[in-house]
């Protein structure tokens, strides 16, 4: 304070302040405006700025979005996007005045999508997320997002939206393939990887679709009804765990309802959850049309609209000037936008359109493949293929000769080299072409021949049963593949292969004792002709090099090491539900009650006693491995210390090879648990006859929760005292050690 400050009266000191803030206060706030540039502010901080500096209207026209491209461009010549944008799946545009960027935001599920059918607008179409969390590598999960993000940004985009991980409770669920599995700790760490590595590459990552979303019938009106316990434990888990450990900047809500209350309007899921009790930082933006008020939405914790603009755009600005949700709240859904913006480089380091690196990301998918392929049935040894032996081998089948398949629905790629299957009589870019499969363009059959380039290898089409079944009679081996579409929008109506596969497979195998079954799918099916067959691999929907890397596994090159992330059962009455419900006559309203609670997949399976065809965490390789030597060194009585859990593991095969070894607990029947819950894994390469010593940390203070059960009474999680059981094997049914562990946890 100067001398002449110092020796103003009280009265002439306020006079002094108020003229100087009159005179002064606009250079005031240009210099403050700018503070939201400097890079060294935390991104709260600059939100906090940038937020000050806006007007009502600004702050309105950020927490709304439409689609980045005009839908009647599906239904007429040419291709048009809505001014401004790029042909995004959602646009919001910027505020030139403050140097807010443009909000782009685009479907990458398992590849950047093009449903806008942008020109030059085809992504690397990597393997399904089943796929990918088939690996149980996280570093794959890793190389899958970073491909991702890359992408995304390469095409000129901001935000991405795939990173769906609700849990397949039905295994006829429509976008199962989009997904990561029937665990939760196994979904919600593969996840988090994916989406930490696409938020690496300066992309904002979206996770999905929050929450209890798991079916496709009737799914705007569905109530998922379940318990808070079961819900805590199970489908909330895997976002838990996917949100905290990969720091994700957006959660898109879903269209369905969780007892009662739609998606996106229900404030125990946005605020008491997501937002309190998670901690989350970033926004909550609604699924495509999932917005279904203004102020109850908005006080409920939905941050932003998409894509109908019918409740965030005019009705909101009345609401906040009438006093229905305040400006506080609003600045709120503002701030964590921008907060994220700034998070991930929206502002400072923004896309810059180029070529994406086609032969690196398509390696990426090939590797995604080959380590998440599953070997299912390899009666007396019949693959890997022997070259050197083989004369003549029949391929047939679901278009082997030109392509894989891959899912339908907003996650569908437009795969490098476009649609190896253009379908008939319609038109490129129009809706009906987003309606119908397409096809990667990685020939199974040219990877096959290249492998044995002095063999006869025919390929038939399959659609003549009898004509396919003369072809692998007079061949050494038969290669049938087979496939089962499926889509956002639609669940498969039972689990048996569509189009009578299963008699083709029978007709096939009654002519040729050697055949081999590769299933292309995004969901598990049904395998009446199992017995019937020598060999079956389950490819999944296997991406841009699909033929290259399901060939490496035929014929050895690669090892198979996946490991089921879904059980596949025996038969539909197997299932909690054996029928899809949907809506009732006369009511499109409806509910599906959650009864089976804690018990999904395996858990209900291990819970009811009923064996399946193939168990979670199951997959054969091409050696075989022991376990010895079980030790478990228990927690710190106040759990600042991790369980370990510690054994032998033996290749006492004749390959190199790398297995998936599983981590079970078996909870005090006090609890009510199911039998045993996975609770880590670790995937250990070894050369033929190595061994190795092998630790699994259980860490009681984890997002995963592992040693935890969700307690109603005091609603947090708790640790119960007593006996727990630690089984460790290669699937949840084939345990090969068992051991006790004694939990003593003082509470603090």
């Amino acid at each position: 304070m100067s001398k002449y400050e110092r020796g103003l009266p009280i009265f002439g000191l306020l006079t002094f302040f108020a003229i100087t803030q009159m005179t002064y206060m606009p250079v005031f706030a240009q210099g403050l405006g700018r503070l939201w540039k400097n890079k060294s502010l935390s991104p709260d901080e600059r939100a906090d700025l940038l937020v000050k500096q806006m007007t009502l209207d600004e702050k309105i026209q950020l927490i709304h979005g439409s689609l980045g491209y005009d839908v009647e461009s599906w239904q007429i010549p040419g291709w048009k996007n809505v001014p401004g944008s790029h042909g995004e799946d959602g646009y919001v545009p910027g505020i030139p005045r403050l140097g807010i960027p443009d909000l782009r935001l685009v479907g990458a599920g398992v590849g950047v999508t093009n449903l806008g059918q942008r020109p030059n607008g085809q992504s690397t179409a990597l393997p399904s997320s089943l796929a990918e969390t088939a690996t149980w590598d996280p570093a794959m999960a890793y190389d899958f997002g970073t491909v991702i993000g890359k992408e995304t940004r390469e095409q000129g985009f901001n935000i991405s939206i795939g990173g769906g991980v609700d849990l397949a409770r039905d295994p006829r669920n429509g976008r199962n393939f989009e997904y990561h599995g029937e665990d939760p700790i196994l979904a919600g760490k593969m996840i988090a990887r994916e989406l930490r590595a696409i938020q690496d590459q300066g992309v904002v990552a979206t996770i999905k679709h929050y929450a209890i979303n798991d079916q496709e019938s009737g799914r705007n009106y569905v109530s998922a009804n379940i318990d808070k316990r079961s819900m805590r434990e199970t489908d909330l888990l895997a976002f838990e765990i996917g949100i905290k450990e990969s720091g994700v900047g957006a959660v898109m809500c879903a269209y369905n309802r969780v007892n009662g209350v739609y998606s996106c309007e229900n404030s125990y899921l946005l605020n008491d959850v997501l937002k309190n009790d998670w901690g989350f930082k970033g926004w909550v933006m609604s699924d495509w049309g999932a917005t279904h008020s203004t102020a109850k939405a908005a006080l409920s914790g939905l941050d932003q609209e998409f894509f109908e603009n019918k409740y965030f755009a005019g009705a909101l600005k009345t609401a906040v000037e009438k006093g229905d949700v305040s400006i506080e709240r609003l600045d709120n859904m503002v701030h964590r936008i921008l907060r994220m913006m700034f998070a991930f480089g929206a502002f400072d380091n923004p896309p810059v359109v180029k070529p994406i690196d086609v032969m690196a990301d398509a390696a990426v998918a090939q590797r995604v493949e080959e380590a998440g392929a599953v070997l299912l049935e390899n009666v007396g040894g019949q693959l890997p293929l022997n070259a050197s032996t083989i004369h003549s081998i029949a391929v047939i089948g679901s278009h082997a000769d030109v392509g894989v398949l891959s899912g339908g629905g907003s996650a569908q790629v437009d795969p490098i080299g476009g649609n190896a299957v253009p379908p008939k009589n319609i038109r490129p870019g129009s809706l009906a072409s987003l309606l119908v499969p397409t096809w990667d363009p990685s020939s199974p059959l040219k990877a096959i021949r290249a492998k044995v380039p002095t063999a006869k290898v025919e390929y038939d089409a399959g659609t003549d049963f009898g004509a396919a079944a003369k072809l692998a009679g007079a061949s050494d081996v038969a290669i049938v593949f087979v496939n089962q579409w499926t889509s956002e929008g639609r669940d498969v109506p039972n689990l048996s292969l569509p189009d009578n596969q299963d008699q083709l497979i029978s007709q096939v195998a009654a002519t040729n004792a050697h055949t081999i079954v590769v299933l292309e799918t995004g969901d598990p099916v049904l395998m009446p002709w199992l017995n019937n067959v020598s060999a079956v691999l389950e490819a999944w929907y296997p991406g841009q090099r699909g033929g290259e890397a399901i060939a490496n596994i035929l014929f050895g090159d690669v090892n198979p090491s996946g490991k089921l992330p879904i059980t596949f059962l025996k038969s539909e009455a197997q299932l909690p539900r054996p029928v899809i419900q949907g809506p009732p006559p006369g009511n499109k309203y409806f509910d599906v009650n959650y009864t089976e609670g804690l018990k999904v997949g395996y858990k209900w399976y291990d819970a009811e006693g009923k064996e399946p065809l193939f168990p979670f965490g199951f997959g054969l390789s091409y050696t075989s491995f022991s376990y010895s030597q079980l030790k478990t060194t228990p927690m710190t009585t106040d759990g600042t210390k991790e369980i370990r859990v510690s054994f032998d593991l033996r290749n006492i095969g004749s390959n190199v090879g790398a297995e998936v070894a599983q981590v079970y607990l078996g909870f005090p029947a006090s609890i009510a648990e199911p039998p045993k819950r996975l609770v880590g894994w670790a995937k250990v390469q070894l050369a033929a006859g190595q061994i190795q010593r092998v630790t699994v940390a259980v860490d009681p203070r984890a997002a995963s929760h592992p040693l935890s059960f969700w307690n109603v009474s005091t609603d947090a999680w708790d640790i119960a005292n007593g006996d727990y059981t630690v089984y460790v094997g290669n699937s949840s049914e084939d345990i090969r050690l068992v051991g006790p562990l004694h939990v003593h946890h003082h509470k603090m």
